[in-house]
């Protein structure tokens, strides 16, 4: 059974940074990929960032690229989001996704085999 367990969401006044991580635990898990979706009140889960696990190539949805790094540590089975020039409209719930091996655009819900439970990150004054 593969875990994904994240952390790091939190308040943040506009123009902040946070940083999220993303453990995915298994027996003998590796990713071909994994992502981040949030999903703010009222709306459909959206595509964040992801990246390749072997070659590490990135990829971002439009509203936050310039603002948000994705990164990973293959030893550690970790993904993380390092989010900067944070707005209000970046308040969602955070998802992170991992990918088997390849199942369409990364951009897509569907390309992803697990996910884990969700950080909040609120961005307030």
């Amino acid at each position: 059974q593969v875990q994904l367990v994240e952390s790091g969401g939190g308040l943040v006044q506009p123009g902040g940074s946070l940083r999220l991580s993303c453990a995915a635990s298994g027996r003998t898990f590796t990713p071909y990929g994994m992502g981040w979706f949030r999903q703010a009140p009222g709306k459909d889960r959206e595509f964040v960032a992801a990246i390749s696990w072997s070659g590490g190539v990135t990829y971002y949805a439009d509203s936050v690229k310039g603002r948000f790094s994705i990164s990973r540590d293959n030893a550690k089975n970790t993904v993380y989001l390092q989010m900067g020039s944070l707005k209000p409209e970046d308040t969602a719930v955070y998802y992170c996704a991992a990918a088997r091996t390849y199942g369409g655009p990364w951009s897509g819900a569907y390309a992803y085999d697990y996910w884990g439970q969700g950080t909040q990150v609120t961005v307030s004054s």
